[in-house]
């Protein structure tokens, strides 16, 4: 069985759906609260070089609707991104998962239908 571990908030409503997702089909998993325990450096630099800043960095999130513009405009390369996201977690994108060394950004509705 695959290592699978789901990051996020327990608030998100998309968190929610992937969470009861897997307690449905009783796949086992970890869940990685990063709010409640925020996230390391070097996890956000793994997941950029994996998928990009720009997919990771949440720019419909209330926290980033929250910054002020100046705040905003300086987020113009990965460093700054993130040092945000070290941050703000919940400006992350969600949920996050990492399984079999790949990771998934955001819900994908189409994964939880299979």
């Amino acid at each position: 069985m695959a290592n699978i571990i789901v990051y996020g908030i327990p608030n998100c409503n998309s968190v929610k759906k992937v969470l009861d997702w897997y307690k449905h089909n009783n796949i086992p998993i970890d869940f990685i609260d990063y709010k409640k325990y925020g996230i390391k450096r070097e996890k956000l630099i793994e997941w950029c070089k994996a998928v990009g800043w720009e997919i990771l960095l949440n720019k419909k999130s209330t926290t980033w609707r929250s910054l002020s513009v100046e705040e905003q405009q300086l987020v113009k390369n990965e460093k700054v991104a993130i040092q945000l996201m070290t941050q703000y977690p919940s400006i992350i994108k969600r949920p996050v998962i990492e399984m079999n060394g790949k990771i998934m950004v955001g819900l994908n509705e189409s994964y939880l239908n299979k």
